[in-house]
């Protein structure tokens, strides 16, 4: 029988690279877009569910599928304080998994960062860690944690930093090897491709992808 995917962040780097893919997929037969705005895509499985993130609580009953894609993400600079960064990362993320673990779906796939750690010196890195904490405790069969490196590819927003740190570690892609291997740069789209394979599977459990896992399962 085919499933609903749910998809939170469809418009952002691994979130527009995901979409196509999920509407693509015989998996699905309905694919839910929550986002605040419209999405410029019109499909005959597409449902798109616009409405603040601060309303998820009101609108639980739209929240319905069985494989939750959660895309959601910030930096401190375009959030503009810790606060706004913080509600986005840990806010919305966890309440987006108490939902829809609520609502009965089967797994919720997160789209997390490298360096991800409750207990680090770095805030980023804290409320990453702290979301995937907090995501754990959720009853879903399955949850699946993406741990990228620098993500590649075309944002809707340009981040000079982001852009400097793409060209540099793809000048340094060649010489890093062995346990350096974990800080190459990797597409968006091989986020994408991999998280859609996890789904797929239908295991179960808490399964951590490092971002060198991630490529090697977005390229089967």
């Amino acid at each position: 029988m085919q499933k609903t995917a749910l998809i939170a962040g469809a418009s952002g780097l691994v979130g527009s690279q995901l979409l196509p893919l999920l509407l693509a997929s015989d998996r699905y037969a309905r694919v839910i877009a929550v986002s605040r705005r419209p999405l410029p895509i019109v499909h005959p499985k597409l449902e798109q569910r616009i409405f603040d993130f601060e309303q998820l609580e009101e609108h639980r009953l739209q929240l319905i599928a069985d494989d939750v894609y959660c895309c959601l993400g910030t930096t401190l600079r375009q959030a503009g304080s810790k606060e706004a960064f913080y509600q986005v990362d840990f806010l919305y993320v966890v309440k987006l998994a108490a939902l829809t673990a609520g609502n009965f779906a089967a797994q919720f796939l997160l789209v997390s960062a490298m360096g991800a750690d409750a207990t680090s010196h770095f805030y980023y890195n804290r409320v990453k860690g702290d979301t995937e904490e907090a995501v754990r405790q959720a009853p879903f069969r399955a949850i699946h944690i993406f741990r990228p490196s620098l993500l590649l590819g075309q944002r809707p927003k340009k981040r000079l930093g982001e852009q400097i740190g793409a060209i540099l570690l793809r000048v340094l892609q060649p010489v890093l090897i062995g346990p350096l291997r974990l800080y190459r740069a990797i597409s968006a789209d091989a986020v994408a491709r991999a998280m859609l394979r996890a789904a797929e599977d239908d295991g179960g459990g808490i399964r951590i992808h490092s971002s060198e896992a991630i490529a090697r399962e977005g390229d089967r």
